[in-house]
């Protein structure tokens, strides 16, 4: 009897093809984290909201016709219109203008005080992590007691003795400023000196400035970008209180926090000189903080391959 099996069935094999061919395309650890951000419809809005007060702070004091110092007598207290799209404050100066030179200020502080924070916790953190011995055991009780003062003290005092300014600011905040992420550095770099391809690198010959530059540093970036956008609100709502306080931008320069202490002495008189300020440093650190998270769960590896 004729076997028909062979004509009326198809035997499917193993594909050695389909099996070795990589379903998922080949993408780089910062694509990855850049398609998980952009699904993290928060974390995307708090990214726009910050580019969009940063084009408008460089941008749109240049753009007006108004000075921020420049005064209207005939526009004293005034609301928003037309002619002064936010209003005016209690000597007629444009609201418009001076907020978006305030957010040229408060941002550039927060920014520059954020960053040479991490620049120098992340050095110091990286040499104590990945030497140890006598280093770390030094720097680390220095951490310990700087640690234990209140930074805002810290900070009022070096303004009192060094006087107002947007240079002394920064420098004031950096003072202490950088030893949360000197120790957050420090124990990651501690954990991954001990990996296994460190080791190997060791093993090599590879020098120590070429493993910290190609293996540790690379391995932690993620979480200093991380770490820099959760830092950055934190700088600017400190510049506001000393401004607000009387120990941070001085007259006739303007800042958020300035124009928040000039707006709540009219806030019975004219409320939306409070109002202003106010609303763009409540929605500025509300977007860095919506955009540190998404930032940490884009740079989690263990989140990795898992959508």
């Amino acid at each position: 009897m004729q076997d028909l099996s062979k004509d009326l069935f198809v035997i499917e094999g193993r594909n050695a093809e389909k099996m070795e061919s990589i379903s998922r395309p080949n993408i780089s650890f910062w694509q990855d984290a850049w398609r998980r951000l952009r699904k993290n419809r928060a974390a995307f809005t708090g990214m726009v909201i910050v580019i969009i007060y940063a084009l408008f702070a460089i941008f749109a004091p240049m753009l007006s016709h108004y000075s921020f110092s420049g005064m209207d007598a005939t526009a004293i207290n005034a609301g928003p219109s037309a002619t002064h799209w936010l209003g005016c404050d209690s000597t007629g100066r444009d609201l418009w203008v001076r907020t978006w030179m305030g957010a040229r200020v408060s941002l550039t502080i927060g920014l520059c005080a954020a960053t040479i924070n991490m620049c120098v916790g992340a050095v110091m953190g990286g040499l104590c992590g990945y030497f140890g011995g006598k280093l770390d055991m030094i720097m680390m009780r220095i951490v310990d007691i700087l640690y234990g003062i209140p930074s805002l003290i810290v900070t009022i005092l070096l303004m009192v003795v060094m006087g107002t300014g947007v240079g002394t600011l920064i420098a004031a905040m950096c003072i202490v400023g950088w030893i949360g992420t000197c120790r957050f550095v420090r124990g990651e770099t501690f954990r991954l000196r001990e990996r296994d391809f460190v080791l190997a690198a060791r093993l090599l010959g590879v020098s120590n400035f070429k493993i910290i530059c190609r293996h540790i540093i690379p391995n932690i970036m993620g979480l200093l970008i991380t770490n820099l956008c959760l830092a950055i609100p934190g700088a600017i709502f400190q510049e506001a209180f000393l401004s607000y306080i009387g120990l941070g931008i001085a007259p006739p320069n303007c800042s958020w926090g300035l124009l928040a202490k000039d707006g709540i002495k009219m806030l019975r008189v004219a409320p939306h000189e409070i109002a202003v300020p106010t609303f763009f440093i409540c929605t500025t650190m509300l977007a860095l903080n919506l955009l540190g998270d998404g930032l940490r769960d884009a740079f989690d590896p263990n989140l990795r391959g898992t959508e």
